[in-house]
């Protein structure tokens, strides 16, 4: 990072944050037990509850949830920097943990494409008509995702790849190329999970949550990171921008910040989703490996860029 410029831009009102309008989303859902009850929760409230317990350093508040968090999951400190629980000020500085050094070596090749987190492969590909594969039978369009249909069209043939952290994996998420940051655009909505489950029962999934989508200049064109809020996620926080305040406004903006590959990018407070989305000047070429699925994690090699 050597320079920054910044400017911010609050646009129109997308729509109220209120379950009430969530029901007018509802038309395409398998409508599950599951997907059922968390559109009839209180998705925002219950998210700005949970951030509320999430970053109290109340002795008590914080070790009832880092300990039984711990012991539930099984969380195995070896890998992290702090390795004794109460080392953590609160629920938030536990969950967002730092790696120890050299924990994650980071893809060295010039041309490839390095994993932004650890998780899961929830999808990947390549972008068709327009269109990201969101799970068997879904698909959303990339200009919903991006909440930018200009900028959109910079990815028509272009591909992608949807990375999904559950809440035991390491939850900062690091750049997967090298780039400049141009813009950044917190774009407000709703807060289903992003689990498989609620990936083949939601329609547009990750283009109707919360998200911030980051722009990228690089040497294979203009690409971006999204970043995808979901239920009880307590919230976005990036390098640039700092910890996103929810608001029902569309919030751009400017940067000129330079990442390399494994740079920091920003961390999500409760498991999200990452989103890669490449341009076809990129010729995106996915490791075979890497499917539906495939656990992977942070800094390896996912796939390689041969540009035009």
């Amino acid at each position: 990072m050597v320079r920054q410029a910044h400017h911010e831009r609050l646009s129109r009102k997308v729509y109220s944050i209120n379950n009430t309008c969530y029901f007018n989303y509802c038309k395409g859902m398998n409508m599950n037990l599951f997907t059922l009850a968390q559109n009839l929760a209180p998705q925002q409230t219950l998210s700005e509850v949970a951030g509320y317990l999430a970053k109290s350093q109340n002795p008590y508040i914080k070790r009832a949830f880092v300990h039984t968090f711990a012991k539930a999951y099984n969380i195995d400190l070896a890998e992290y920097e702090r390795g004794n629980l109460d080392d953590y000020e609160s629920f938030n500085d536990f969950f967002t943990r730092e790696l120890k050094s050299g924990m994650r070596p980071i893809d060295e090749t010039a041309d490839g494409i390095a994993c932004p987190a650890d998780g899961k492969i929830s999808q990947i590909g390549a972008i068709t008509n327009g269109q990201l594969l969101q799970a068997k039978g879904r698909d959303y369009d990339v200009g919903q995702l991006l909440a930018d249909f200009e900028l959109s069209k910079a990815f028509v043939d272009g591909s992608f790849a949807t990375i999904y952290l559950a809440p035991t994996n390491y939850h900062r998420v690091h750049m997967p190329f090298d780039g400049t940051l141009v813009a950044t655009r917190y774009v407000p909505g709703t807060l289903f999970s992003v689990n498989n489950t609620t990936a083949e029962n939601v329609p547009d999934l990750f283009a109707r949550n919360e998200r911030l989508v980051c722009e990228f200049d690089t040497a294979f064109g203009r690409a971006c990171v999204v970043l995808v809020g979901a239920m009880i996620v307590a919230g976005i926080e990036s390098v640039a921008t700092g910890a996103i305040k929810r608001t029902p406004y569309i919030q751009h903006r400017t940067h000129d910040i330079m990442f390399k590959k494994g740079d920091e990018l920003g961390r999500f407070y409760l498991g999200s989703t990452a989103i890669i989305v490449l341009p076809k000047s990129a010729n995106a070429i996915w490791g075979d490996e890497f499917v539906h699925g495939k656990t992977v994690v942070m800094g390896q090699r996912i796939g390689q860029v041969a540009k035009s």
